[in-house]
């Protein structure tokens, strides 16, 4: 039975992101002759005007190795509360009931949403409300429950790896304290998978509060041994033992959604007061989101673009690819949604750490 099929990329983009929309179009059009869709701009491309384009093999020739999104993507969309001016004020309604009759104006039979937790759980709203749905894991944080890897985290690992390399001639020639500032949000795997590979010295994750004394000390030690240089990695949402974590905004500020920055800043002028070196902060930002994705990533997205046009096929809606050890399967978009897979303080990796002589915090020795 013929069907078309809609997708959309959502929430912040990452590498792969057209390996995935690639593998749908060839797989949906050449294995089952269906057609397929675009639509633009993640979910508000399904706020009218409408915006949508066509997608057949030719329109997705050469994009496999490109960053990005051709069909671009926001984190502003979300149906279940959209910013609407009332009265000359800017409130936040919920429009689903709107997006999906668009949707059905489409002719689409189900949607295809590719993202991270916020673009899943309002795919899971709209399966909820009878919406036929199928997920696709996108995020550099790899902070998604029920897939042991997301598309895009490898790619972010190996730039800001690639980055702490590089940092490391400088700040021994200067004899400098590098803070580097890598996102994740609440998740800590890019800063400590980095950190471990780049060689960093100090690594602070949001899952373990730092001590500001015991990262100092660490650093003296360094320097007393003869390294009179540290590398300090510090995930978006670490915070110390008694503070908060730093927001460039707040929820209310920010269309309900906090926006993390900042703490890069804070932790460098800390350690510049207890110091007696020079401290200078690199912030690497939007830098691990773009890019071409690399070989694992490729792989990965284009695993996951086969599979959710498979789970289509099986009539498996309601169901997120994911990565199960070897294999691609098909499991609950409610249960990939429900918590953050978020870094265990007495993980192997932070052990390993540890035992190579990186300071994670005193709260997770035991």
């Amino acid at each position: 039975m013929s069907k078309t099929l809609a997708i959309l990329t959502g929430g912040g983009d990452c590498p792969g992101l057209n390996a995935v929309i690639r593998a749908v179009v060839r797989t949906a059009c050449g294995r089952y002759a269906w057609r397929v869709i675009g639509i633009e701009d993640g979910f508000e491309g399904l706020v009218a005007p409408l915006r949508w384009r066509e997608l057949g093999p030719k329109d997705v020739r050469g994009i496999l190795s490109r960053g990005g999104t051709i069909l671009g993507t926001s984190n502003k969309g979300n149906p279940f509360s959209f910013p609407q001016k009332i009265k000359g004020k800017i409130e936040l309604v919920d429009i689903s009931a709107q997006v999906m009759e668009n949707f059905h104006s489409l002719g689409a039979d189900v949607l295809i949403a590719v993202g991270g937790d916020g673009t899943l759980k309002i795919a899971q709203g709209l399966f909820e409300q009878g919406l036929p749905v199928v997920g696709v894991p996108k995020t550099i944080d790899n902070d998604l429950q029920a897939t042991d890897v997301t598309f895009g985290y490898r790619t972010a690992v190996s730039i800001v790896t690639e980055a702490l390399d590089r940092l490391h001639s400088t700040a021994e020639s200067h004899h400098r304290v590098m803070v580097v500032e890598v996102m994740g949000r609440d998740a800590g795997w890019i800063a400590l998978e980095a950190g471990i590979a780049g060689s960093a010295d100090v690594i602070l994750i949001p899952e373990i509060p730092f001590v500001l004394d015991e990262v100092c000390q660490a650093i003296r030690t360094r320097a007393d041994m003869g390294s009179r240089f540290s590398i300090v990695v510090v995930a978006e949402g670490a915070f110390s033992a008694t503070g908060d974590k730093v927001l460039l905004k707040t929820a209310a500020e920010n269309l309900g959604v906090e926006r993390l920055g900042g703490i890069g800043e804070r932790v460098a002028h800390l350690l510049a007061d207890c110091l007696d070196m020079e401290t200078r902060v690199v912030t690497l930002g939007h830098l691990q989101r773009g890019g071409s994705p690399t070989s694992f990533d490729r792989i990965l997205a284009s695993r996951f673009g086969v599979k959710a046009v498979q789970l289509i096929a099986a009539g498996r809606y309601g169901e997120m690819v994911a990565l199960k050890g070897r294999k691609v399967v098909g499991v609950k978009i409610a249960a990939a949604v429900a918590q953050l897979n978020r870094v265990d303080p007495q993980d192997e990796l932070v052990d390993t750490a540890q035992n190579l002589g990186i300071l994670v915090s005193r709260a997770a020795r035991g």
